[in-house]
């Protein structure tokens, strides 16, 4: 893999020329739209192709995959304008096979809600060995609330992702509830009910694991948020259980966030954990990187000193923001955005996207209405330093927040990196 800056007066097809790929498919795996435009700054991802199929009559897709011994999710990963879905026609080429030295095998999670748009779900499954509805939450008699995922489930089976159950303390008003996480960690005989309907619904809708985020915990539950994750390992032995954990540098880090997720205990308790690290740059912060390098490390180099490397998931930020300037605390909210849309903004306003080498993040600024914006988002180069860090610390996999949006040229950047199991341990 390749990733070419463009720079000014460059256009797809003198880039495509540079590197001597195929135009079109260069813009289907990078999502730059059917115009062609370019902003100077933004990433192309350029792959050489190794092994190239024609499509004859009456072939398809899982008989090419036979074909070349592939997985029909890898044939899918492979060609992401596809978007997991089996229509081909004759003549049409799909990649076989990329000239690619991948740094190693890795697990993948994605959440969406259950609101995502078919095209969005169908196209980023495939490179999700998990996908997981968000959210189940806990009713204030500690039930739980319930979730339409049958859709979501249903593609799940159809493209091999393993469906995980997703428990959370969000309330009807979509808010997480520090009232709701207290009253159930401080009563055995709502725990008790909780996983009984947990266990109902893993039975009924065939869910393989269950990932739990309890978010603004006290830290004087901390250790019976862990006793209730260990009797939720226990109540639905042998699928996995996976907790959630805010992105935490010590022991002793003070916060509601941070208090009530001990490191060392829920990774005991639990199978995995997916460390939170995003969200420095968040709606109602100032403009700045969504998940800086720097910071992400450091809640990796704690996290490895208290939990065993192989049970860590790295979350993965699948969006960025848009400011208006001037920050004002309390009163500027950002708006959240997909990388792709960062990308056209900065097309439409002719701007230049610049990179944060610290942050490993691209930036950039433009005007609209008399009103200066910053934006901060993910492109090839931040994403690749991300997950990178997978394979440097030894790490399980990476846990994506969220499939909500489109960003063919992220799944063209994990597909360069890594083989992606198609296999779960549930």
């Amino acid at each position: 893999m390749t990733i070419h800056i463009v720079q000014p007066g460059q256009t797809l097809y003198s880039i495509a020329s540079l590197y001597g790929v195929d135009p079109e498919l260069l813009r289907l795996a990078n999502g730059i739209p059917a115009d062609n435009a370019l902003a100077v700054g933004q990433t192309v991802v350029i792959e050489a192709i190794e092994t190239f199929h024609v499509v004859q009559p009456e072939q398809t897709l899982s008989s090419i995959a036979r074909q070349y011994g592939l997985s029909l999710r890898q044939l899918y990963r492979n060609n992401y304008w596809l978007n997991g879905m089996p229509t081909i026609h004759p003549g049409q080429i799909l990649v076989i096979t990329y000239n690619q030295n991948k740094l190693g095998r890795t697990y993948t999670n994605g959440y969406a809600y259950p609101f995502i748009r078919p095209r969005e779900l169908s196209a980023s499954l495939p490179y999700m060995t998990c996908v997981t509805p968000f959210t189940y939450g806990i009713t204030a008699q500690g039930g739980l609330l319930p979730l339409n995922d049958g859709e979501i489930l249903g593609e799940a089976s159809r493209l091999g992702s393993a469906p995980l159950m997703h428990l959370s303390t969000l309330t009807e008003d979509d808010t997480f509830s520090s009232q709701r996480a207290v009253t159930l960690l401080s009563s055995p005989e709502r725990q008790n009910a909780l996983l009984r309907q947990v266990q109902a619904t893993i039975k009924a809708k065939g869910y393989r694991g269950i990932d739990v985020d309890f978010e603004y915990i006290p830290g004087a539950q901390k250790a019976n948020y862990a006793a209730f994750i260990q009797r939720l390992r226990q109540a639905v032995t042998p699928l996995p259980v996976l907790v959630a954990l805010a992105p935490k540098t010590s022991d002793s880090q003070p916060g509601l966030l941070y208090e009530g997720h001990d490191y060392r205990l829920l990774g005991a308790a639990a199978d995995f954990v997916l460390v939170m690290t995003y969200e420095w740059g968040y709606t109602y912060g100032p403009p700045m990187a969504v998940a800086p390098l720097p910071d992400v490390r450091q809640v990796l180099d704690y996290a490895v000193t208290v939990i065993p490397r192989e049970k860590i998931w790295l979350g993965i930020p699948n969006y960025g923001y848009d400011w208006p300037l001037p920050f004002r605390q309390g009163a500027t909210r950002a708006r959240s955005i997909s990388n792709q849309y960062a990308v056209e903004l900065a097309v439409e306003h002719r701007v230049e996207i610049l990179f944060d080498e610290r942050a490993q993040s691209p930036w950039f600024r433009y005007t609209e209405s008399g009103v200066v914006h910053e934006v901060w988002f993910e492109d090839a180069r931040s994403m690749s330093a991300k997950l990178s860090l997978i394979q440097e610390y030894g790490l399980y996999g990476a846990g994506y927040w969220n499939l909500m949006r489109p960003y063919p040229q992220g799944w063209t950047v994990l597909n360069a990196l890594y083989d992606v199991s198609d296999t779960w341990v549930g």
